[in-house]
C-alpha cells in the first residue's frame, strides 16, 4: 500500500506519516520490537472508576467511565439509578465488541468492583485486577483527572431533568472528548486521530521489522 493510499485510510497527513519515519528510521530493529512491545503494553491497560450525581428530582445516579491508559479514550460511560458488578461485566463485554479486552483492568475497592461478578468475568477471559491500595487514589492517577475535568465540564455544568437527559448529556460530553479534544501527551491530538494514527503506523511498523 502507497504513503497517500495509507493516509487517506487512516485519516492522518502525509507529514504525520514521514514525521514518523524519520522519527524513527534510525532506530535498530530491536529497538524498534522494544519500542513496540511497550507501546503494545501501554495499550492493555483500561481504568474504571464510579462517580455519583443527582437528578432534578433528587434522585440519585451512578456514572461509570472506561478509559485507556494508552490513547486516553474513554470507550464508554455508563449512567443509570444503580449499577452492580454484573451491570459493569455488561458494560465490558460491549466495549470488547469493538475495542477488544485488556490485559489489566485498574480500579479502586468498591462493592461493585471486589464483588463475584467482576472477578469471575475477569478470571474466564484471564483478565488481571489491579486494585489500588485503600485511600491511594493516586494509584489510579489518571482516571481521578479524567473524573475531575468530567464532573467539572459536564456534571456540575448541567441540571438532568431525567435519566434520558443525563445519558444524553453525557453521551454529548463524550463525543466531544474522544473527537475534539486535543491532549498534550498525545502530540496535540485528540484520542480519537491518536489512535488512528496508531493503527496505520503499526502497519507501517511491519515493514521496518
Amino acid at each position: 500500500m502507497g504513503v497517500a493510499e495509507l493516509c487517506r485510510k487512516y485519516g492522518m497527513s502525509d507529514c504525520t506519516y514521514y514525521n514518523w519515519k524519520a522519527k524513527y528510521s534510525g532506530l535498530t530493529v530491536s529497538d524498534l520490537r522494544k519500542l513496540r512491545q511497550l507501546k503494545e503494553e501501554n495499550g492493555k491497560l483500561k481504568r474504571m472508576d464510579f462517580l455519583s450525581d443527582a437528578l432534578a428530582d433528587g434522585r440519585k445516579i451512578k456514572v461509570l467511565p472506561i478509559v485507556d491508559d494508552y490513547t486516553h479514550k474513554c470507550h464508554a460511560i455508563e449512567v443509570d439509578t444503580s449499577i452492580n458488578g454484573r451491570r459493569v461485566c455488561e458494560v465490558l463485554n460491549r466495549i470488547a465488541m469493538f475495542s477488544g479486552l485488556p490485559e489489566v483492568i485498574t480500579i479502586d475497592n468498591g462493592p461493585e468492583f471486589i464483588g463475584k461478578a467482576l472477578d469471575a468475568w475477569a478470571y474466564q477471559r484471564g483478565i488481571k485486577l489491579r486494585f489500588i491500595h485503600p485511600g491511594k487514589p493516586v494509584e489510579n492517577a489518571y482516571i481521578e483527572s479524567f473524573n475531575g475535568k468530567f464532573r467539572d465540564e459536564c456534571l456540575n455544568e448541567n441540571w438532568f431533568t431525567s435519566l434520558d437527559h443525563a445519558r444524553r448529556t453525557i453521551e454529548a460530553w463524550l463525543i466531544d472528548y474522544n473527537n475534539q479534544r486535543p491532549h498534550s501527551s498525545l502530540n496535540y491530538m485528540t484520542p480519537e486521530e491518536f489512535l488512528r494514527q496508531e493503527t496505520a503506523l503499526n502497519e507501517t511498523k511491519n515493514s521496518f521489522l
